[in-house]
């Protein structure tokens, strides 16, 4: 707590040479992502936005804004808060990913069977920490499965280790072992963001309780078909 009391104040003050207006924004952006970190989910720096186009240098990005920087992400990712401050402090722009698998799973669904499944979680007591990513998805943080002993019970995730994917998936993601999701506060081309409903102070829930709401809401929804989902 002290570092990171540190290194808000730091941000709050401007900076070195940073305009104050600029290190307020900067010290909010870090209190929530200090908020992320505090509840064990670790992060790693992620592209940002560049106009209407995604910040990294590939042509026609399928998923902008929305991947790690660096294919090192796995190890980089971390809940030291002088780290973030310091990636912070090379890039105020940077969006972050958050490893799932490790501390916590997350459940990704699109946002019309989102707004159903967070009503009836909140009436069971059954919901955590719930990001909304724009007005498209719904993210549900969960607790994590971790490395079940029998392999067959758990799934890698191909659809963030090639964001091509993404398109062909718009029905529920389960993202454990080795994928990530975007974590508030992140910008997005469109001029959306992703934005805490429920933020990461909220213990995580059971993810197989979580799932079963989530699996009525997308059927109600029509996000069925077997082709949309993707267990990752």
């Amino acid at each position: 707590m002290q570092a990171s009391s540190r290194w808000t104040s730091w941000w709050r003050r401007g900076g070195r040479g940073r305009p104050e207006a600029a290190g307020a924004d900067a010290a909010a952006r870090l209190d929530l992502l200090l908020g992320a970190a505090g509840a064990g989910f670790p992060v790693a720096p992620a592209a940002h936005p560049a106009g209407h186009r995604c910040s990294c240098d590939r042509v026609g990005c399928p998923a902008p804004a929305q991947h790690p920087l660096s294919f090192a992400w796995q190890s980089q990712a971390t809940t030291d808060a002088e780290q973030l401050a310091r990636w912070l402090s090379r890039d105020p722009e940077a969006n972050f990913v958050t490893a799932t698998g490790r501390a916590h799973d997350v459940l990704d669904v699109p946002a019309e069977a989102g707004v159903l499944a967070l009503e009836r979680l909140e009436a069971l007591g059954a919901v955590g920490p719930v990001a909304a990513v724009g007005a498209d998805r719904y993210l549900f943080f969960t607790a994590t499965r971790g490395t079940p002993q029998d392999e067959d019970e758990w799934w890698t995730s191909a659809l963030d280790s090639t964001p091509d994917t993404v398109s062909e998936h718009p029905g529920l993601r389960w993202h454990c072992r080795g994928s990530y999701t975007l974590v508030p506060p992140a910008a997005l081309p469109d001029g959306s963001e992703v934005r805490w409903l429920r933020g990461p102070e909220h213990p995580l829930p059971d993810p197989l309780r979580v799932l079963d709401v989530l699996t009525d809401a997308c059927t109600e929804v029509g996000a069925v078909a077997q082709e949309q989902w993707l267990i990752g």
